[in-house]
């Protein structure tokens, strides 16, 4: 692994892009992206942690727009009830003149993992620029800070990946138990209502 990373960082920003664009696209099984910036910046400190959030926010973006999009692929998938729930936080967001924007900058300004977010406005069929402006900018925040404070408090990322490879598959499945739980909420009743309720659990169908 620490080979495969210093191929990368011989490629200065354009590495930072494309590594970032990779990890991104993958919708599970991935180490935390401002990890691996967090280990650039360790790994040679001649790059600029500015000019590194943006590369590193440019190839995330680039990532979770492919993501997004082979996401929806599985909304067929889904039951009627579910679809007509999903719709109506779609339409919510949509309602409000930035909805999509502050929530995915807001999201995308912590170090969590947004693979799930992703998926979910894939399932969403959100399609709104606001998505991706919000996340760029809230990832170049993000990443500013962690890549600021690497070298005093992380863990260099090819020791992490090899001694915790099981931190990263538990992070994916509280993942997709937070999406699961997302999906299973009848938002037409929260958003109407203002009460909380499931839609009553049936299998997808495959």
């Amino acid at each position: 692994m620490a080979d495969i990373l210093a191929v990368f960082v011989g490629l200065s920003y354009f590495g930072v892009v494309l590594l970032l664009f990779l990890v991104n696209v993958a919708p599970a099984l991935m180490p935390p992206t401002w990890l691996i910036l967090a280990s650039f910046y360790v790994l040679d400190d001649s790059l600029n942690p500015l000019f590194l959030a943006i590369a590193g926010a440019t190839g995330s973006t680039a990532g979770r727009f492919v993501l997004l999009y082979s996401s929806a692929y599985f909304r067929r998938f889904m039951n009627q009830e579910r679809k007509s729930s999903l719709e109506k936080i779609t339409n919510y967001l949509k309602s409000k003149r930035y909805g999509f924007f502050l929530v995915t900058c807001l999201f995308a300004a912590t170090p969590l993992p947004s693979n799930m977010l992703f998926i979910g406005y894939g399932l969403m069929k959100a399609k709104t620029i606001q998505i991706y402006i919000g996340f760029w900018l809230g990832r170049i925040l993000s990443y500013y800070v962690m890549i600021s404070i690497s070298k005093i408090v992380l863990t260099p990322f090819t020791k992490l990946f090899e001694d915790r490879l099981l931190g990263i598959i538990v992070a994916d499945i509280l993942s997709v138990a937070v999406l699961a739980f997302f999906a299973s909420i009848n938002w037409n009743v929260l958003i109407t209502e203002k009460k909380i309720r499931f839609v009553k659990p049936k299998l997808w169908r495959l």
